[in-house]
């Protein structure tokens, strides 16, 4: 039986991620800032861990009580809404923090073990909004295209070795919590008061396809478990659209 790890796993495309998984009898390692055992069904095949992947020592802790690993999943992520302009590097640095080199850190503290084996998949989560650029994500934008080069150059590294490494791209999910987490980090400018009104007027009103949870699941689940799959894979009908 196979094991599965998932960063960011309290909910959203992580926790649905972890869902599917179990469903279909694999060892899943599921991980939070967090962990809160009462997210998914109780299993012998499941296990919650804490995991911060802007913290070396929490990465270590948890790769070394993870034990074998056949898949990674790399979902943490924050997100950040408004005009560079007016926001922070303090919070421009926490977004790329987590999103971009919490994923490098979490890869790297599992090639090892891949490289010995020969075998293993990195997958990363990124986002669509690095196939077209929206505003007032200037900066998240640019922590998920970080992602998606990386990754691209990671897989030519690990190709000698029988490792695989994708990237998922979701589109916009108002399902999740997404929308929120990003809201935590909202930066707002006067001078930029009547973009931000008109973008966030027009996500309102959009009645353009989303993206689902297990749009994200179904797609981890193609990279995890089929070695002719793309290296970049859409998820949810609008990533669709933007990938053909």
């Amino acid at each position: 039986m196979k094991t599965i790890l998932i960063t960011g796993c309290s909910s959203g495309f992580g926790l649905e991620t972890a869902r599917y998984f179990l469903e279909r009898d694999w060892n899943v390692i599921a991980t939070m800032r967090h962990p809160r055992e009462d997210l998914l069904p109780r299993s012998a095949h499941l296990r919650v861990l804490p995991l911060d992947v802007t913290d070396a020592d929490s990465i270590h802790r948890l790769i070394e009580a993870a034990g074998p690993v056949d898949v990674l999943v790399n979902n943490a992520g924050i997100g950040m809404l408004g005009a560079l302009e007016g926001s922070s590097m303090a919070t421009a640095r926490e977004v790329f923090e987590t999103n971009t080199l919490g994923t490098i850190a979490m890869t790297q503290a599992v090639l090892p073990q891949f490289r010995e084996r020969r075998a293993g998949v990195v997958i990363n989560v990124t986002s669509s909004v690095t196939l077209k650029a929206l505003p007032l994500l200037s900066v998240y934008t640019g922590s998920k295209a970080a992602v998606n080069a990386f990754t691209e150059s990671l897989a030519l590294e690990l190709k000698h070795f029988n490792i695989r490494a994708h990237v998922v791209l979701p589109g916009r999910a108002p399902g999740t919590s997404f929308g929120a987490n990003a809201k935590q980090r909202i930066q707002l400018s006067e001078a930029y008061a009547e973009l931000t009104d008109s973008v966030f007027a027009g996500w309102a009103q959009s009645t353009e396809e989303v993206t689902e949870a297990i749009d994200v699941a179904e797609a981890v689940w193609l990279a995890a478990t089929n070695a002719a799959a793309p290296m970049r894979i859409a998820a949810g009908a609008d990533a669709i659209a933007l990938m053909s």
